[in-house]
């Protein structure tokens, strides 16, 4: 962990206090690997709420919801028109009763170097993203990393310094095996 980030961050009994960043394309709402992002964008309305959830999606964010008592955000890059389609596909799926995490607990940015903003105001510890240029911006700031999903080679320079920051994870169930859980630390 870098000095400079751990005094801005929430403190619970010593520790930074855990918090989690979760990313919505490729993450919770399906699209394929290689593609620009989900594959609703160029869709109409009503093909995009029928794009289903990445396998297990909405398990694994409830319970990492519960595993981080509610300090869980969605941190998505997106324009207008589909930060309206993203909302309007989570509401269609229920997803905030579904998983617990309130509706208030979603930000957005326009550039994938803007997650990095959120996360140091929402003082993220953990971060889960299917990019790994969402999430080399991330290093030295939150302290574990999940590069979700398929990766195209392209997009995943398994030699750089900021690639070793991050755990690889193919699904959510892997995932889940692998994520650093406050609430697993507690009960020990």
């Amino acid at each position: 962990m870098n000095a400079k980030h751990s005094s801005k961050h929430p403190r619970e009994g010593g520790q930074r206090v855990p918090r989690i960043g979760i990313d919505i394309g490729r993450v919770i709402i399906a699209g394929g690997v290689g593609t620009a992002d989900t594959a609703f964008f160029g869709h109409d309305h009503d093909s995009a709420m029928a794009t289903p959830s990445m396998p297990g999606a909405f398990e694994a964010v409830a319970e990492l919801v519960d595993a981080f008592d509610r300090r869980a955000w969605l941190v998505s890059k997106c324009g207008p028109r589909i930060r309206a389609r993203s909302l309007a596909w989570l509401d269609h799926h229920d997803f905030w009763a579904r998983t617990g995490l309130p509706r208030e607990q979603v930000r957005f940015c326009r550039d994938r170097k803007d997650k990095a903003i959120h996360a140091k105001r929402l003082a993220l510890t953990h971060f889960i993203d299917d990019r790994y240029d969402v999430l080399r911006h991330l290093v030295d700031l939150v302290d574990h990393l999940y590069l979700f999903g398929e990766q195209k080679k392209t997009r995943r320079p398994s030699d750089s310094p900021a690639f070793a920051a991050m755990t690889p994870t193919r699904s959510w169930a892997e995932l889940l095996e692998l994520v650093d859980r406050p609430s697993a630390r507690r009960a020990s």
